[in-house]
């Protein structure tokens, strides 16, 4: 297991750099300006990622958010118990997932709702003859037909807002590197980061494919910028108030340590 804890300490020597963090949100902000440029100029060949059907948008990115808690949710146990004891502590990171999961849900009904309050129904993809019996996007499309609404793209909000949220609460790990933990509970939470970790990687190429692929490019600019406030409002601005779950426990930065 030497060679885990190797990368474990290589990738937790990236995330400590505070130029790194700060990179992240402008990261997705210049893959999706970029990504929808090329996209509107044709410059971007069909790939195997082009095809909304590839494995990695199936049984990953359609499922993202789920990936996201069934990792990091033991994470957070894990990782905390070792850093601290405190009920009060774990029950402020479980919380955090919680408050995550409410902005995930209001933001994801929220673009289902504005698609069907804005959209029709059309006999094709390339039709411009309406079937006005069908008023909402689900009877449209048991029915065979295709609808035609603002679809904000959830794929680029949830791949930034998990991205940011993974990033956010894996920050114990530097302070876990010098506690004694056992063989098991050491190894398992090393098998979780690294995992979290290679999430990361995939969440971000999968935003780059969408941006690149897929949508509007207001589509993608709009739901990337709903997953960057998702984050900044709780993990930049709530957060660092009292009443609040608070910011998870950090290496050497007083400006983010946790409420008491």
């Amino acid at each position: 297991m030497a060679a885990l804890g190797v990368i474990v300490d290589r990738l937790v020597s990236v995330w400590v750099k505070p130029k790194v963090r700060r990179s992240v949100p402008w990261l997705f902000l210049l893959i999706s300006i970029v990504g929808s440029v090329l996209k509107d100029l044709e410059l971007v060949p069909q790939t195997y990622f082009s095809s909304s059907k590839n494995i990695f948008n199936v049984y990953f990115v359609k499922i993202s958010w789920g990936w996201t808690l069934l990792l990091l949710t033991p994470f957070l146990l894990l990782s905390n118990a070792s850093v601290s004891r405190s009920v009060s502590i774990l029950g402020r990171r479980l919380l955090s997932l919680a408050v995550a999961t409410a902005v995930w849900y209001v933001c994801t009904e929220s673009f289902f709702y504005i698609e069907d309050a804005t959209g029709s129904c059309f006999e094709s993809g390339a039709s411009s003859l309406l079937k006005k019996s069908f008023t909402s996007k689900a009877s449209c499309r048991r029915a065979g037909f295709h609808w035609h609404g603002y679809d904000i793209s959830g794929h680029s909000f949830i791949l930034a807002y998990s991205t940011l949220l993974i990033m956010e609460e894996t920050a114990p790990m530097a302070l876990v590197r010098t506690a004694r933990l056992s063989a098991l509970p050491g190894t398992v939470l090393a098998l979780l980061y690294v995992a979290l970790n290679l999430i990361v990687v995939m969440w971000v190429w999968m935003f780059a494919c969408t941006s690149v692929y897929f949508h509007d490019t207001s589509h993608k600019l709009l739901g990337t910028i709903c997953g960057l406030l998702g984050w900044f409002l709780t993990y930049r601005v709530w957060y660092l108030t009292p009443c609040s779950p608070g910011l998870p426990p950090q290496l050497q930065s007083k400006e983010r340590k946790p409420h008491p």
